[in-house]
């Protein structure tokens, strides 16, 4: 799954544009490398999103084939700081 769409569904940024531009903006690192919105992302990378002075560090656990529930977003990753 790409990387923005990803970003989308796990529901850490809100519309898939955004995720986009984030992206676009080097805001966004997969396994401590700046990532394109287009980036195949895999169970066990590392993303880091950066708002400003607040980062975000996650560790993707599964990849889902489409949308999910809202209350099963918990279990696409696991916060590392």
């Amino acid at each position: 799954m790409r990387l923005d769409k990803y970003l989308k569904v796990a529901r850490i940024i809100k519309r898939r544009t955004v995720a986009n531009e984030a992206c676009s903006k080097e805001r966004v690192s997969v396994n401590g490398k700046e990532a394109k919105p287009s980036k195949e992302v895999k169970v066990g990378d590392v993303v880091t999103v950066s708002f400003g002075d607040n980062k975000f560090t996650f560790r993707i656990l599964e990849v889902p084939e489409g949308n999910v529930a809202k209350n099963s977003v918990g279990l696409l990753y696991e916060i590392l700081s």
